[in-house]
């Protein structure tokens, strides 16, 4: 047996013998969700945890953190939270509301257009408006500012060569090629 082949073959016999029992155990992996039920993929919930922010600190609205980070232990508390008002016979509305309640408003993923949100909503859109409008008036300035013609950077007196200037050259031209 070669070197290579025993180190080889030692190596992999010594990472046997270490190997832990408990990676071939799947329940060991994480812990266990639990089976998805009716609720879990409703229409009305999930239109409900779109509009309702995670407590996890991701910024993740409840749907999307509960379907995508399973290592959260908020998303799936909040999802049953918000089933066991669904089943008592609430609306979409009346939940959202208890969420804000319990929660306070950056429980929502977009703040009411209510008061001093509403400059939220505008201040933007007025900001892009006014921005446009003093872009336009400096170009419309800065084009009447600038000349019509552009003067050539060439003298007229060197724009046209004559015929004695023509000969001249290719007189030069022939006493360089030979």
């Amino acid at each position: 047996m070669e070197r290579r082949e025993f180190f080889t073959s030692l190596g992999a016999m010594t990472a046997l013998w270490w190997q832990d029992d408990r990676l071939r155990d799947p329940a060991a992996a994480g812990a266990l969700r639990n089976p998805v039920g009716e609720g879990d993929n409703d229409a009305v919930i999930r239109s409900l945890e779109l509009t309702l922010k995670c407590t996890c600190g991701c910024n993740l609205d409840i749907f999307t953190c509960r379907t995508t980070d399973f290592t959260c232990s908020y998303s799936p508390q909040l999802h049953a939270e918000i089933l066991t008002h669904y089943e008592q016979g609430l609306t979409p509305e009346e939940i959202s509301q208890v969420f804000v309640e319990k929660y306070g408003e950056q429980i929502l993923m977009a703040p009411t257009p209510v008061g001093f949100n509403l400059a939220g909503y505008l201040v933007p859109g007025l900001a892009i408006l006014v921005a446009g409008s003093v872009l336009a008036v400096v170009l419309a300035r800065k084009q009447r500012t600038l000349p019509t013609t552009i003067e050539s950077p060439i003298p007229d007196d060197l724009a046209a060569p004559t015929g004695e200037d023509l000969s001249r050259l290719e007189q030069e031209l022939s006493e360089v090629a030979d």
